[in-house]
Order: structure tokens, then C-alpha cells, then sequence
């Protein structure tokens, strides 16, 4: 068997998604996510002009040997283009191994080790009664650990709370990116933000009492020291995580973390390979790997930086919003349901328009994901309905200080 084409999509079914599909003489075809949020046609471009080519003749069934030769004899390594890119192919090959073995992808990484995976929702309130509202609508979603944002008195705009206004028109949670030519400008202030949000967490425990997981992201705003203080000050509401609580490139800052909380800590969507996380997992500074396939080079290296974390009692707490697009979310749901170091899995779930473009044999049931039992991913890309949501410009949004000083956003 070899490999004829290697064809990629971008479209636009409420939010952008870059899509590779790949196909063999024998008419098999496999699809992968290359999605990367604000520069998606960065990623088309690597694909189409560098890597589709490479392809064609290569024997399908030689993931790991691909995989190598894409990131090795580029020489520029690493990287969210490349990785993403990388990704797509990988994610292609596994579908079509599957489909060529009759078995979903999840068996050929060693079977499943648990009947579904948990997942967690994503609630958010520009006050306590509509955060418990949006609590409330999640528990009879079937979600049964949720994460909980808040709007931050006199911040006019946070990440991650769905009732604020979105260029998109779309809730918040579900599509931060806002469609135009230039990203949009909101406000932060970290010491409005640790004062608050205890007090936000308090009153949660006390509506819905002491049993749901609850998770919450930092999303990179805060220095190591300002993180420390957060994770001690919420250590009596009992989190389940506390995520991205300081920007991940200053990894040797989770120590300085670790040491003043025992607020389980994760991290690493931004990650892009198994090296990002050689400190972290070596030296047990956080306790769930945040990272996305889509963005993290696909599969193999996935399934290899869970074994590593394995060795230290780390699991796993992949990426899931719905810039992963179902391709590669299904790609993580094999994953996690295979490994036996399984945490849990972000779940946002996509819009209508998206799901006519990606038909899923995914099942969520009484709070747990399962990928399905269909030869491969179990996803099939229509292209027809691609071709009908056209490419548009987005980008997701930047801070600034009161003083006007850019932020991490």
C-alpha cells in the first residue's frame, strides 16, 4: 500500500479548522487535525507547500518512521507549525492503520482500559447567579466535574465567561477567537482577580457542597509567587486542578508553586513535544499533562509522554476546546481511553455546523466520552459541507494592564 495524495482543507463551520486528508492506492483515506487558532493558514501552507509531497509513495503503515522524518529532516524542530502539521499526518496514519485492521484506533494502542472517560464541562457567571445557572445547565448536561470562571469585578472582559460579548456573535467559552482583521483588546488586573476569586469558589462549595470536581485555569496570568498564593488561598474548596496557573515557558516557576500548595497542579496546552515536559514530569512539579494532540505532534508522541508521566503517578488532563476540531479530539479520547494513567478529558462541545462537516461515532453518556467502536477514528470528513463554510479570518483576543502594559491573555 502507498500513499497517492495528501489533500488539505480549510473551513469555517462557526470557527476555523484546518483538516488533512490522506489517501492510498487502494482507496483508503485517513484524516488529521492541523488546526492552530489564529494562524491556521500558517499550518495550510506547511502542509500543501512542504509536507503533502513528502508523502506521496511513503508506505502508510510506517507511522513512527514518518513522524521521524517529518520532524528530523526539517532541521528547524518544535514549533506549533510544524508540530501541527505533524500532527495531521500522524493522526491521518493511525486512521487508516485502523480502517485497514478493521479496529478502532484505541485497540491497536493495547485496548481500553477503563469503560469510558470522564470529562469536565466548562461554567462560567458574570455573577454568583449566573455562574450557578451555568453550573446547574452543565450537571444536566451530564457533566459531573466542572470548571468554574468567573467575570473579575472591574475587569470589563475575562477569558473563559460566556455571557461577556463576542465580535462572533458566539457564546464566549464555546468561540473566544473573534472574527476580523485585528485580535480584540480586553482588560486584566491581577490583584482584583486573587481577591475575588476565593471568594467565588466559597460560595460555590457552599450552593453545591463538597462532592463535584471543580477545576479552574489561571490561563497564564500570573507570576509564580501571585500562583503560589492562589493555589493556597482555594486549597479549602479542594480543587480538582488549578490550570496554566503561570505562563508555561518559565517551567523551573512551578517549584516555587509546588512548594507553598498542595492544589494539584496542571499544565502544558501550549506545549508542542514531549521535551516541554521533561522537567515537569521529572521532577513532579505538576499532576496532569495538558497537552493537545493537534498541537503536541499527534498520537505517538502522545501515547509516549503519557507513558513517561506514568512512572511518576501523573495523568493525563488532555486539552479539549473546540479549536481542537472532532479529528483531533477523537484521536485523544483513543488515547486516554487506552493508557492507564487517564485523569480526564476537557469536553466543549461543537456546533451543529461543525458536527455536518465532522460525522462522529463519539458518544458522551452520563458524564463519560467514548470514542466508539468504528474501524479508525471514527470520524468521516464531509466535504461537501467543508467546502461550504469558507475560511475566515480570527484571532483570539490580547490583555492589557490598567497602565497599558500588554498581558498574558
Amino acid at each position: 500500500m502507498k500513499i497517492v495524495s495528501a489533500e488539505v482543507f480549510v473551513t469555517s463551520p462557526t470557527r476555523n479548522f484546518v483538516t488533512l486528508k490522506v489517501t492510498t492506492d487502494e482507496g483508503i483515506t485517513g484524516i488529521g487535525d492541523a488546526t492552530l487558532n489564529g494562524r491556521e493558514l500558517a499550518v495550510a501552507a506547511y502542509l500543501k507547500e512542504h509536507v503533502a509531497q513528502l508523502l506521496v509513495g511513503r508506505d502508510p503503515h510506517m507511522i513512527e518512521d514518518t513522524w521521524q522524518f517529518l520532524y528530523r529532516s526539517s532541521y528547524w524542530r518544535r514549533g506549533p507549525v510544524t508540530m501541527a502539521a505533524i500532527a495531521a499526518v500522524d493522526v491521518a496514519l493511525w486512521d487508516i492503520k485502523g480502517k485497514v485492521a478493521g479496529l478502532p484506533v484505541y485497540q491497536l494502542l493495547g485496548g481500553a482500559s477503563r469503560r469510558g472517560l470522564r470529562a469536565y464541562g466548562h461554567a462560567s457567571g458574570t455573577d454568583l447567579p449566573s455562574l450557578f445557572d451555568s453550573i446547574r445547565e452543565h450537571l444536566e448536561l451530564g457533566y459531573k466535574s466542572i470548571r468554574v470562571q468567573t467575570a473579575i469585578p472591574g475587569i470589563k472582559a475575562v477569558y473563559g465567561v460566556a455571557a461577556q460579548s463576542q465580535a462572533s456573535g458566539e457564546r464566549y467559552d464555546y468561540e473566544p477567537a473573534g472574527r476580523g482583521a485585528y485580535p480584540q483588546e480586553e482588560d486584566w488586573d491581577t490583584r482584583a482577580y486573587l481577591r475575588h476569586l476565593p471568594t467565588v469558589f466559597e460560595a460555590v462549595r457552599n450552593e453545591f457542597g463538597p462532592e463535584i470536581p471543580l477545576l479552574h485555569d489561571g490561563h497564564h496570568r500570573m507570576t509564580p509567587m501571585q500562583a503560589a498564593k492562589l493555589g493556597k488561598a482555594l486549597e479549602p474548596y479542594d480543587l480538582f486542578w488549578l490550570e496554566d496557573c503561570t505562563p508555561a515557558e518559565n517551567q523551573e516557576g512551578l517549584r516555587l508553586v509546588r512548594q507553598h500548595t498542595t492544589t494539584p497542579l496542571a499544565i502544558g496546552e501550549i506545549f508542542n513535544t514531549v521535551w516541554d515536559f521533561q522537567l515537569l514530569i521529572r521532577e513532579q512539579l505538576i499532576d496532569y499533562v495538558r497537552a493537545a494532540s493537534t498541537h503536541f505532534g499527534g498520537i505517538s508522541p502522545l501515547k509516549k509522554v503519557m507513558d513517561y508521566a506514568a512512572q511518576y503517578q501523573i495523568k493525563s488532563g488532555f486539552h479539549g476546546p473546540t479549536d481542537i476540531s472532532p479529528v483531533g479530539f477523537a484521536a485523544q479520547l483513543h488515547v486516554g481511553l487506552a493508557i492507564h494513567n487517564y485523569g480526564i478529558q476537557e469536553y466543549m462541545q461543537h456546533s451543529e455546523k461543525t458536527n455536518t462537516v465532522f460525522e462522529q461515532s463519539m458518544t458522551f453518556t452520563d458524564g463519560y466520552l467514548h470514542p466508539g467502536d468504528k474501524p479508525g477514528l471514527g470520524v468521516e470528513f464531509n466535504e461537501e459541507a467543508a467546502n461550504s463554510f469558507p475560511y475566515q479570518q480570527a484571532y483570539l483576543p490580547y490583555n492589557r494592564l490598567i497602565d497599558g502594559t500588554v498581558h498574558d491573555w
